[in-house]
């Protein structure tokens, strides 16, 4: 089963708002650097614009930009935004009760997947977007 790409894009369609010092960027400008197309791109900056990360500039010279400062916005804000609440979702059919390891696995694995969802969740809250851009501007830097 694929994982979506949809953080990932959504991180480097904010760096790229951010590395603009808060100058519009058009949905197909932004989907060359992302290798995507301009549809995924607006459709994500719906959804991040629902989050209150984006907002839609209209008229000559409009595009997206970000809502906050770099410095505001969380990984973990951008994760919510665009993808599915669960990070481990259940299994597509339950597991069969006549089974002993069926009965039980879900029990099994509940404690522990909690676990690294609040771990996951408390990483992705300590890094801004601030930081993504910073080390973007340092890698471009030693080129």
């Amino acid at each position: 089963m694929p994982a979506s790409t949809r953080f990932a894009v959504s991180i480097h369609l904010l760096t790229a708002l951010a590395y603009t010092d808060g100058k519009p960027l058009a949905s197909e400008v932004i989907a060359g650097s992302a290798s995507t197309n301009a549809a995924v791109v607006r459709r994500l900056f719906s959804q991040l614009a629902e989050a209150g990360l984006v907002r839609a500039q209209l008229g000559q010279g409009g595009g997206f930009a970000l809502a906050k400062s770099a410095e505001e916005i969380t990984l973990l804000q951008i994760f919510r935004a665009v993808e599915d609440a669960e990070l481990f979702p259940g299994p597509r059919s339950p597991p069969s009760a006549d089974c002993v390891v069926g009965r039980h696995i879900l029990a099994a694995m509940q404690a522990p997947l909690a676990r690294v969802e609040r771990a996951f969740a408390a990483e992705l809250a300590r890094i801004s977007l601030a930081d993504i851009v910073a080390d973007v501007r340092d890698r471009i830097a030693l080129v």
